[in-house]
């Protein structure tokens, strides 16, 4: 008895191993069916597309579902005295992540959280009608000194680039690499099915010079289209529309495979660039902001431009997907419609997928005899060191053809007395060109051409003589009724005791030319955060 005993027992238990080790093969199995290649490059043998669930976790849905959502945290920048800090330094940000991920809160009947909102990504998120560049530099510069709305004894400093456009016909043959994420956490309906609804949107504007790969990531990384030219669009929506998602999330596997892929059929005069869609959850491999900046870092010498797209909630990583665009000589925009992918790839194509300059970095001097104190309105994550303004091997940011950027600064007027609190180990002069002069700010800017190492210089000076704010261009005007709208969502303690019906009534009496609607919903999305 007591031996049959022990060997029913060995049999219960050889048949368990079996089936412990049998189990996972079966998951990598179904995975693998996921997401099996259409086609398979030449240069990559093969890949396991094992993505087994992570053991502990749980799946929840609807409002059940845990809200991981992260954010780096942001600290407004507060005034300084010229006298002590003459110079402000700061890379350009023509991300537009920010303003959409608002609207989706606001849209699910609820603020943003603070850290959620960069204002110069709302700023930036709209188009505006600076004039276009005449000389030899990719963009133009303007600016604009004026009264300052919410504090009519400031005033507002706006300085304007405007990138020079290039019609999408006359866009250079492109090199695409889309980086898709299928893993588990992509299964919304406002994740990976938008994401392939907003890739066939970019496929369907493809022409037969331009050539697109798709590699996707999940437990591994796998090329699921060897690069196909754009006139073959069939067999591209064919390999889109065959995705699925599952299991965990290998982002840097992915990040890795894509950058081999685009430097293998790498166009040395065209646009090379890899589109990442993701909701930003790696869980897998390399998966520290820390560890993915540098990885970034290794491939953005390449000539191999990344954009980011981010979608979906719950577990949106705001904060990785920024600093991979920010690192990565990128840009990040946030998908949460249809709509705003035909945006951001199809009427923005040109700024979106074409880089006309790099590195571009900005640095004020402010004369302390016309201005006591300044804050740069927004760019707090972007902020530079003055040294890193002439080190060319600073990283800053991108400018895409066509595109506008702003910067805003509240400005405290001098009296012009150039007293300040005096030093007791150096002294704090100022200089005769100061005294005798009516400049107010010199503007210098660097940039570089997109294959370039080394930098040009611009310079241009501001006056001391600012303009009545009803003189002031509708441009200038609605940018600043989206700096206030930005810094009433973030509480900002600089508005003076502006509210949503100073913003609302600046917006709407500065709507100005607005082809694409954005202008008209941003009054709409005004309101709405208005009722909350």
């Amino acid at each position: 008895m007591k031996k049959y005993f022990l060997t029913t027992v060995f049999v219960i238990c050889l048949a368990g191993l079996l089936i412990a080790i049998a189990l996972p093969n079966f998951i990598g199995a179904q995975d693998r069916a996921k997401i099996s290649p259409v086609h398979v490059a030449p240069a990559i043998d093969q890949y396991s597309y094992a993505t087994a669930p992570i053991p502990g976790t749980t799946e929840l849905s609807g409002k059940e579902k845990l809200n991981t959502e992260d954010y780096d945290p942001i600290a407004e920048n507060p005034f300084l005295e010229t006298r002590k800090n003459p110079l402000s330094t700061f890379s350009i940000d023509v991300d537009s992540a920010s303003y959409s991920n608002v609207r989706r809160f606001i849209s699910e009947q609820r603020l943003p959280p603070i850290d959620a909102v960069r204002i110069e990504e709302l700023i930036n998120y709209f188009p505006y009608h600076y004039p276009s560049p005449t000389g030899e530099h990719p963009f133009s510069v303007s600016s604009s000194l004026s009264e300052c709305p919410w504090n009519k004894k400031h005033h507002l400093l706006s300085i304007a680039l405007k990138g020079k456009p290039v019609k999408t016909s006359d866009l250079p043959p492109s090199n695409l690499v889309f980086l898709l994420d299928v893993s588990g956490s992509m299964e919304q309906a406002n994740k990976l099915p938008l994401v392939k609804s907003a890739m066939q949107l970019l496929t369907e504007n493809l022409r037969p010079s331009d050539n697109v790969a798709i590699v996707v990531y999940a437990g591994a990384a796998g090329v699921v289209l060897a690069p196909t030219p754009g006139n073959q669009k069939e067999t591209i929506l064919k390999a889109l529309d065959q995705l699925e998602s599952g299991g965990s999330t290998g982002g840097a596997a992915g990040i890795d495979l894509a950058y081999q892929t685009a430097q293998k059929y790498f166009k040395p005069q065209g646009n090379n660039r890899i589109i990442l869609a993701t909701d930003g959850d790696f869980n897998l491999g390399l998966s520290s902001d820390a560890e993915l900046v540098r990885l970034i870092e290794t491939k953005r010498n390449e000539g191999i431009f990344l954009t980011v797209l981010g979608f979906g909630d719950g577990n949106y990583k705001d904060n990785k997907m920024e600093k991979l665009a920010n690192q990565g000589n990128g840009n990040y925009a946030y998908i949460d419609t249809l709509r705003e992918a035909r945006k951001v790839l199809i009427e923005e194509m040109g700024s979106t997928l074409l880089t006309i300059a790099k590195d571009v970095k900005l640095q004020l001097e402010f004369n302390p005899l016309k201005i006591k104190s300044y804050r740069l309105i927004g760019y707090e994550n972007r902020l530079l060191a003055a040294e890193d303004f002439q080190n060319d091997q600073k990283d800053a940011g991108e400018m895409g053809a066509g595109t506008t950027v702003t910067a805003l600064y509240e400005l405290i007027p001098a009296d012009g007395s150039g007293t300040a609190h005096e030093l007791k180990y150096q002294k704090n002069e100022v200089s005769e060109l100061a005294k005798n002069s009516t400049e107010a700010v010199t503007v210098n800017l660097r940039y570089k051409q997109p294959q370039s190492n080394q930098s040009k210089l611009l310079k241009t000076i501001i006056n001391d003589q600012a303009s009545q704010w009803v003189d002031v261009s509708e441009d200038v005007k609605f940018s600043a009724a989206v700096a206030a709208f930005g810094m009433q969502l973030r509480q900002s303690k600089h508005l003076n005791g502006w509210g949503y019906d100073q913003i609302l009534f600046l917006a709407k009496q500065n709507k100005g030319q607005d082809t694409g609607q954005h202008r008209q919903s941003f009054i709409a999305l005004v309101e709405q955060a208005q009722e909350l």
